[in-house]
Formats: structure tokens, sequence, C-alpha cells
């Protein structure tokens, strides 16, 4: 799909400028002037077989020449087959963790990803009041590669109206769009290829549907389509990343990866859409290279080629 100018409603301030601000305030950070690394901060789940959360996000950073923080919102007992716990931390303890890097540290980006519950929400949204000015990319995980549901239906109303409408970027893939959308019928195809004689129209239709919660930009990722294409919608363009799909490959971790690598981008000063191609590189490279042997389900991502050293 060619660019295409957008039509839907937009959110308020969020225009072609707005992006630029990001870019031109990212290159001009304190770290930079420093002559240090972004600073970006990832307020996830722990992972602890090293796949996915802020383990993969982690990776991602480095990977992308930014230093890495992290404040977890809850620490999950997994492996490449399934999720036995979530141990949800307390919501004070998300904030501070937030407060004591922003305080001494300082913060050029910001990835969201594994919430769990409403309270956690509710706290993340309070912790991005203490870094106003940093871009934020919203990963709205909602189930595990193990099919595993990691976000309470209960919280979902609560992703949608307190975090959605004050990020930069938001990148569901085709079953979270759809649950962002309130589109019940789509929600239910979870993991499933989208097929059909118009997939991209429908891919469409829901990042217009989230755009107009209030996100700069929204990016429906390519995971769960029958095509591996994200497509990128700002309220004025509509651009389809294509991508290669590796049926073969890895996946555990694939979207965290991606979400990271975006946000990695904005703090280096790349505009939304320029940061979305390059973490979509990044994440399909990170699949081609995955670990395959490593556990006996799908496994993690590898953004290192660690396999070929």
């Amino acid at each position: 799909m060619p660019e295409s100018p957008g039509v839907g409603a937009g959110a308020p301030g969020a225009s072609t400028g707005a992006f630029g601000r990001v870019s031109s305030v990212m290159s001009e950070t304190p770290a930079r002037r420093a002559g240090l690394p972004p600073r970006v901060l990832s307020i996830a789940g722990s992972d602890s077989g090293g796949g996915a959360g802020i383990q993969a996000d982690l990776k991602a950073f480095a990977r992308c020449g930014v230093h890495g923080m992290t404040a977890i919102t809850a620490v999950t007992a997994q492996n490449t087959t399934a999720v036995t716990a979530v141990y949800p931390l307390p919501p004070e303890a998300i904030v501070e963790q937030v407060r004591a890097v922003a305080e001494d540290i300082g913060v050029d980006a910001v990835k969201i990803g594994m919430l769990g519950n409403a309270e956690t929400v509710n706290a993340v949204d309070r912790a991005l009041d203490l870094i106003p000015d940093a871009p934020v990319v919203l990963d709205p995980v909602m189930v595990a590669e193990s099919g595993a549901r990691l976000l309470d239906e209960t919280a979902e109303d609560a992703l949608r109206t307190r975090l959605v409408p004050r990020v930069t970027v938001v990148t569901p893939n085709l079953s979270e769009a759809a649950v962002l959308a309130g589109n019940d019928s789509v929600a239910g195809q979870h993991a499933q290829p989208m097929t059909g004689e118009h997939p991209d129209d429908e891919a469409e239709l829901l990042a217009r549907a989230i755009y107009a919660l209030g996100p700069r930009a929204v990016v429906v990722t390519g995971g769960h389509r029958e095509r591996a294409a994200d497509l990128f919608f700002d309220g004025e363009r509509v651009v389809e990343i294509p991508g290669v799909r590796y049926p073969g490959g890895a996946s555990h971790g694939s979207g965290c990866t991606h979400s990271s690598a975006l946000a990695a981008q904005l703090a280096l000063g790349a505009d939304p859409l320029e940061a979305a191609r390059r973490a979509k590189q990044i994440a399909s490279e990170a699949v081609r290279d995955g670990l395959r042997g490593l556990g006996s389900g799908a496994g993690p991502v590898d953004v290192f080629g660690l396999a070929r050293r």
C-alpha cells in the first residue's frame, strides 16, 4: 500500500509538526550534549525465560545503541511454553522506580509493555507525569506468545482511556487493535492471520479508530495479518511498512523488541514513521535469527545474531 492522506478524526495536537518537535527535542537532550547515549525507560513485566518483557527490551535498547532502564510492573514465571505465574508489583513500587531514574539519570523516551491490571495502568499514568516531555511508545500487551492472558479484561478500558490518549505511538497487533477499537469480532481471531478480500482495509479501519482515541500515531503490526506488513497511520498518512514473514523463525519477544526499538529510535531523533520503519527491520531480523532450538516452545528472538557467532 503506498502512502496516502488520512481523513480520519484527528487527535488534539496530532500533526507532522508535533512529530518534528519530538525529533528536534531529542537531538538536544542533556545526554546527547554530553556525548552520552540517549536514555530509554521500559515500563513492563519481567520474563524469567529471557525472551520477552524487560529482558527483550534491554536487548533491543542495546542493539539500537541507547542506555536502557527499567520499571518493572510484574514478575512472571514463564518459559517458551507457558506463563505459570504472574506476581504484580504494588502500584507505588512502579511509580517509585520511574521517579528514581527520572530524578537522577533522566529519560529521553519510554516504552510501555505488560501492565496486567487496572491498578498498574493507573500507576503508570501517574508515573508518566514525572517525565512529561519524553515520547512514549505503548505496546498493549494482552496475550503472551504461549496464549496466557497478560491483561485483565477489567483493565482494557483503563488502558484505552488513560494511556492510549497520551502516548506518541501505540503498536498493537491485529487482535490487540480490535480490542482497543472495540471490535470484538476481530478480537476473537487472536493469533490467526487476517484473511479475506480486503485484509488491509480492516487494519486501516482499526488504526483510524485507535487514532481517534488520542495517540499521535498508530502502528498495527503485521504478525497476525495475512501479510507481514505493518500499517502506520498518523492522522494524515496511511503507510504500509513491508516486511518478510519467517514461518520457521522464533518469534517469542518480537512485539517487545519492535516497540522497544521504536522507542529507542525516537530517542535517537527519528520521527515516528522513520522510527517505525527502523523498528520493523530490527524486529524482523530478530525473528529471522531467532533461537529455534532454545526451549520446546516458541523460541526467543535474537537481536544480536548469537547463533551465528
